[in-house]
């Protein structure tokens, strides 16, 4: 974090990167002495509502982070910028997006809670596009134009208006992270869920709170105890909005998953929490398991970032793809997409025994239905995009897996094998 003061003292000159959060209501002018350096630039928690004309100055801006602002549009000078192409304005006011606002290089896109009824049909000449976050917003559709962008990968709807799919997001040749719970045509789904008999809620004065264990972007992890005797682990979720969509949708799709021993099941629902919060108890995971890779950064964009020099043996790297393809199969023969296939939400152990966790974006769909094979196609790229970083991360060559993986990462999701299939298949080749 930086100050206005060593902005305007010139102690920031040659800055890549500036953080600013201190009650902004102007853009400080002080910040185009940067021009010559700057590329990434956060404004996130301040009380702007514009930017200045000349923002294009700002040559070298690949980055910019607006979140927690006031604007109510989002300004159209972002579209003139020469090299932007991320672009986040979370949880301000914006109603309006303007085709002048997206541009021509934009490969990120986070408006996520704002106002959003509609975007423009401009979006879909946006083709270096790959990650879209409309979490919390109002739409009811997407432009048609979206499928022209072929190299979107993930894509976040959730908590909006849509009383169906989006075609449009379908047909997409490369699609493999899709999160739309909350909306709707949802709705009748998690809310059955919610109030089944296998529902069991866990009132907050059973729990005895002891230390933090984690805390991700929709809810903080401690350790607790149940009842004075079980350790557990409780999730506490922060508000009514994450950047994957709503914790009624999340607590849906973990009390449907059914129990899995790939996947962190819940002990249930939180109750009575004394500020009303929402939250989930599950089992305490054993301290051996640990995240098989870190999630995203700004340059992988959508892709996980494993750590220097991971590697591991072909006996790790073969449990662990059996391991996920089984819990998968569970979950989509319960009529639930993950939805967030990624290694950062699988913990693993030496040998290879895995847990695949965090349904923020799970969502849920009709088992059996034409709609419902293309969701889980759209997964299987997931899982053919995990393959490919377990074998890149693998001492020894896999081509029988690379098979697999090939298979997953096929254009056309309806040609890809369902989770049955691959699970049967890994099976057969790799006999426990």
């Amino acid at each position: 974090m930086h100050t206005l003061e060593q902005l305007r003292a010139g102690q920031l000159a040659g800055l890549r990167r500036l953080t600013l959060s201190c009650g902004l209501a102007d853009f400080p002018r002080e910040i185009f002495d940067l021009a010559d350096s700057l590329e990434i630039l956060d404004l996130s928690g301040n009380a702007l509502s514009t930017l200045p004309d000349d923002l294009p100055r700002l040559h070298q801006l690949r980055i910019i982070f607006c979140s927690d602002n006031l604007f109510t549009t989002l300004p159209a000078v972002l579209g003139s910028c020469p090299a932007l192409e991320m672009i986040g304005f979370k949880a301000n006011r914006i109603r309006h997006v303007p085709a002048a606002a997206l541009p021509s290089r934009l490969r990120w896109l986070t408006l996520t809670d704002n106002a959003i009824e509609a975007l423009p049909d401009e979006l879909g000449k946006c083709g270096q596009l790959q990650k879209l976050m409309l979490a919390g917003n109002c739409l009811s559709h997407l432009p048609a134009s979206l499928a022209n962008c072929r190299q979107l990968e993930l894509v976040r709807i959730a908590a909006n208006r849509f009383t169906a799919l989006p075609d449009c997001l379908l047909a997409l040749p490369r699609l493999s992270w899709l999160a739309y719970a909350g909306n709707p045509f949802t709705q009748a789904r998690e809310l059955a869920a919610l109030s089944g008999a296998g529902t069991a809620g866990v009132a907050w004065p059973r729990l005895q709170l002891a230390q933090q264990l984690g805390e991700g972007a929709s809810g903080v992890i401690s350790r607790a105890r149940l009842d004075g005797c079980t350790d557990v682990a409780v999730k506490v979720f922060k508000g009514a909005m994450t950047s994957d969509g709503l914790p009624r949708s999340e607590m849906a799709a973990c009390v449907s998953a059914g129990a899995h021993p790939g996947l962190i099941s819940i002990l249930g629902t939180l109750d009575a929490h004394p500020q009303g919060a929402s939250g989930l108890v599950m089992p305490l995971i054993d301290t051996a398991f640990r995240n098989l890779a870190g999630p995203p950064s700004l340059a992988s964009c959508t892709r996980d970032v494993y750590a220097e020099g991971v590697r591991f043996d072909a006996a790790q790297a073969l449990a662990i793809a059996q391991g996920i393809a089984s819990a998968v199969c569970q979950l989509h023969a319960h009529g639930i997409v993950h939805g967030d296939l990624y290694a950062h939400n699988i913990l693993h152990a030496d040998g290879g025994a895995c847990l695949l966790g965090d349904f923020g974006a799970a969502s849920m769909f009709a088992p059996g239905s034409p709609q419902g094979d293309l969701l889980q196609g759209i997964e299987a790229r997931a899982f053919g995009v995990l393959l490919g970083e377990l074998i890149a991360h693998c001492a020894a060559p896999l081509p029988v897996l690379q098979a697999v993986q090939e298979a997953c990462l096929q254009e056309d999701a309806l040609r890809r094998p369902q989770f049955d299939v691959i699970e049967r298949q890994l099976l057969e080749m790799f006999p426990a």
